[in-house]
């Protein structure tokens, strides 16, 4: 079998764009570096080189592409896109009080969360001097909206994720907010810096958008039901976190009024005792909340896919439709 073949579409898509990844994986160790403050590229470099897909800035990287762009400003919006995504991970795990990161040490737990929060800032303010680079102001305002609605998701998700009265609409939002925003914003911008038609640009964005809420949907899934040693987390992290996934939301949605005041107990009020998660995973069982959250994702990349096929014919096009597919077959 050619080896190319069974490469993963992200691994796929890596290697057809490797020469870019690397300008772009120069670019961000360039701005990255602080004359002043050594604090911060230690504790990027943490982050940045701690073996992350780089999955975003590909996004962007593959959507200029297969427009036809001859470049060189999409490589300074993929390191925006990779800045965005980084300060967003050091903010998020102060938040969320982590403690591991991509199978290592969280850098709030290697420093502290005031360098966490203070280095985040700082790239923030780094990517958007990458975005000015352009010279484009469309890409400057799909790039700040895109990084308002991330923090707007993420304070959504702060007041959303232990009241029970959260539904899947809001869920919805939120996601939509923490994760698919990033997504469409990548993918939107490679076509606008492109030139790329109108119909051609709204596709890219409609394709990060579900390719986004589906690979979100899926990290929720697998904390239930993933390998630890590949998700990085340990099987229901997000319970004993007290997190309101869709999982959960659709279980309490059906629930009878004992098994409501379980999930009160220990989602609402935090008041957990050994075998909680297993009843959680046996209320989801219950009533096939798990299955339900399967077929929503798939769904989700189902839309993806479909959103790319008025996309010229083109390798990248391809791995980016095969992309929407694995998202999902992490759940199989």
């Amino acid at each position: 079998m050619d080896g190319a073949v069974s490469l993963k579409p992200q691994e796929r898509l890596a290697e057809a764009l490797a020469s870019n990844m690397d300008a772009v994986n120069v670019l961000i160790r360039e701005r990255m570096a602080s004359e002043h403050a050594p604090r911060i590229p230690e504790v990027t470099a943490h982050l940045v080189e701690a073996g992350g897909k780089r999955l975003r800035p590909m996004l962007t990287l593959a959507a200029a592409t297969l427009c036809g762009y001859p470049g060189p400003f999409h490589v300074h919006l993929a390191a925006t896109v990779e800045f965005i995504h980084t300060a967003t991970l050091l903010h998020d795990d102060v938040v969320d009080e982590s403690r591991q990161r991509r199978g290592r040490p969280t850098a709030n737990l290697l420093w502290d969360n005031k360098s966490s929060v203070l280095v985040g800032d700082y790239l923030f303010a780094r990517s958007f001097q990458l975005m000015t680079d352009t010279g484009n102001m469309r890409v400057l305002r799909i790039l700040s909206d895109a990084a308002a609605t991330i923090a707007e998701g993420e304070v959504l998700q702060l007041t959303a994720a232990q009241n029970l009265a959260t539904t899947e609409d809001i869920y919805l939002r939120v996601v939509r907010g923490k994760t698919a925003a990033l997504f469409s914003a990548a993918t939107e911008v490679g076509g606008v810096i492109a030139g790329a038609d109108e119909t051609l640009v709204r596709a890219l964005f409609e394709y990060g958008d579900a390719l986004g809420i589906a690979f979100q949907i899926a990290d929720d899934l697998l904390d239930y039901q993933g390998d630890a040693a590949q998700t990085g987390k340990n099987v229901g992290d997000d319970f004993r976190e007290r997190k309101l996934t869709l999982p959960v939301i659709k279980a309490v949605a059906q629930a009878t009024t004992e098994e409501r005041a379980f999930w009160v107990r220990t989602v609402e009020k935090g008041k957990q005792v050994d075998g909680d998660l297993e009843e959680a995973l046996r209320l989801m069982e219950k009533y096939g909340t798990l299955d339900a959250t399967r077929e929503d994702a798939n769904a989700w990349a189902a839309t993806a896919r479909a959103s790319i096929l008025t996309l010229p014919a083109h390798p990248i096009r391809d791995m980016l439709h095969d992309l929407a597919d694995y998202v999902v077959s992490r759940l199989n």
